[in-house]
């Protein structure tokens, strides 16, 4: 299950024209299994405490989330919210999590999609009747004691359906019927849904919108499943479905949602033995480029809190750095920073190197203007056993204002950013100053994914050069650096 986001709040700063900003999440009340360790204690007590949960509210609120939805509100025949049908999963004489959130999102003027699973558990099955039945008197619960709540916006149905080759009649029918209750129980609500599989999804095929047409629901948040790893190298197949989808959502009456993925995997991949820990922010970055490209009117990502965790924050697991890091990382791309902003820039498709068309000395051209897609396959990558020695000759002296080569990362095929960099300039070819020395771009979950990162130099003084020389190495003959380009600003 991914984050979902909504259009940016006063409180984030304007993106370019176009990049949309995460400004929503879910919200993951239970510990089911080993992918929640970042996200849930595993003791109820701690995991159900309302001030963490309140606390949590205004750490996503001060990063742009403006709207959260309740993954579930019941697990395992225990509520999270004061039930009369279940008995509870939190201490007796204690605010319920799900009010803490609510009382929080209230005060802050966020939106809450109230959940309606889980009758059972996350394995729901909406082909079951009395999945349905139970699941409908959540609804009527929750209506009765939330239902007037100036947060509430609607309802998010918890039936994270398959899309291969499209959505069966079953998932139509079954959404449909807790639709029906949602406007019942709460007339002029909205209701969500997210299912996965456009990796496999006959998009071509008409039955497809077909299907789609038929379920009565106001929004549709796609999983974008990077993070799952359905293949190998999904990224470009994800960009090429996600526009076929927004040109399928023009003619349905359905708001078109993206739902990016920010985890990847400590141990194996899609496993419930495995923990969700945060994914590089390149990756994260192209897949918010992405989203905000294809037509989708919000982007959402699945796991905000926990995975993206501001410094300090009360953690599972005692805040890992990586956590804070990703966080911080995020902050800065929102804050405008430039090494993001560049890279930005690129997965956008419209940077032109400024250095384009001058001399390499290498076979391959670094400077032709042409980035590879995250594949280490992709014709655009020129490739380098365990170190790299390149010099851009830009025809004659300029002042150098930036220097920014990129790379990409990917484990399983020992491909990976320069451990130790230095990058030079010089105005005669002899003669050499460094302007750089230390470690390539930094990584650290790179166990399964493949994506890229630029080594952001900024040359405060626009010191005056012709060649731009980058020496990269990796330590090992047996590894691989791969390079697209050799970004050089004047």
């Amino acid at each position: 299950m991914a984050l979902a986001l909504s259009l940016a709040p006063s409180c984030v700063k304007s993106k370019p024209a176009g990049i949309m900003p995460v400004t929503g999440t879910w919200i993951n009340l239970a510990w089911q299994d080993e992918r929640n360790n970042y996200m849930n204690f595993r003791d109820e007590e701690k995991n159900t405490n309302p001030q963490m949960w309140a606390d949590k509210m205004r750490e996503l609120h001060e990063i742009g989330v403006d709207w959260i939805a309740f993954d579930q509100v019941a697990n395992e025949g225990k509520a999270y919210y004061p039930s009369t049908i279940m008995p509870h999963h939190y201490p007796q004489g204690r605010l319920s999590p799900v009010e803490a959130i609510l009382n929080t999102c209230d005060e802050l003027g966020m939106h809450v999609y109230l959940s309606c699973g889980w009758a059972q558990n996350q394995l729901d099955d909406v082909g079951n009747m009395d999945v349905v039945r139970r699941q409908c008197e959540i609804m009527e619960e929750l209506a009765a004691l939330y239902g007037d709540r100036p947060s509430f916006e609607g309802w998010y149905l918890p039936i994270e359906d398959c899309l291969i080759p499209y959505l069966p009649d079953r998932s139509v029918e079954g959404i449909n019927r807790l639709t029906a209750k949602a406007h019942e129980v709460t007339p002029g609500k909205k209701t969500m849904v997210a299912p996965w599989g456009i990796f496999g999804a006959d998009l071509d095929n008409p039955k497809f919108g077909e299907q789609l047409a038929k379920i009565d629901v106001d929004i549709i948040a796609y999983q974008d499943e990077v993070g799952c790893v359905r293949e190998r190298f999904p990224m470009r197949r994800m960009k090429r479905n996600f526009r076929k989808l927004g040109d399928i959502h023009k003619n349905l009456d359905l708001e078109f949602w993206v739902n990016i993925e920010n985890f990847t995997w400590d141990r194996g991949t899609n496993n419930w033995y495995s923990t969700l820990i945060p994914a590089e922010f390149g990756r994260y970055l192209s897949q918010i480029v992405s989203a905000s490209t294809c037509g989708a009117k919000k982007i959402m990502s699945f796991s905000v809190y926990a995975i993206y965790d501001k410094p300090g924050a009360r953690h599972p697991l005692g805040q890992p750095q990586e956590s804070a890091r990703a966080y911080a990382n995020y902050q800065k791309w929102l804050d405008g920073d430039p090494h993001w902003k560049l890279l930005e820039s690129v997965f956008t498709g419209n940077y032109r190197n400024p250095a384009k068309g001058s001399k390499v000395s290498w076979s391959k051209e670094l400077t032709d203007g042409k980035f590879g897609d995250e594949d280490p396959n992709a014709p655009e990558w020129a490739r380098f056993q365990g170190n790299m020695d390149v010099t851009v000759d830009l025809g004659r002296s300029r002042n150098i204002k930036t220097i920014a080569p990129r790379f990409l990362n990917y484990s399983p095929d020992k491909v990976f950013f320069p451990k130790t960099l230095e990058v030079l300039i010089s105005e005669d070819g002899t003669s050499w100053d460094s302007v750089y020395s230390g470690e390539g771009p930094c990584h650290t979950n790179d166990r399964w994914d493949c994506w890229t990162d630029i080594q952001y130099i900024a040359l405060a003084q626009e010191p005056l050069a012709r060649y731009v020389r980058v020496i990269g190495d990796n330590g090992s003959k047996w590894t691989s650096i791969e390079c697209d380009e050799i970004i050089v600003e004047f």
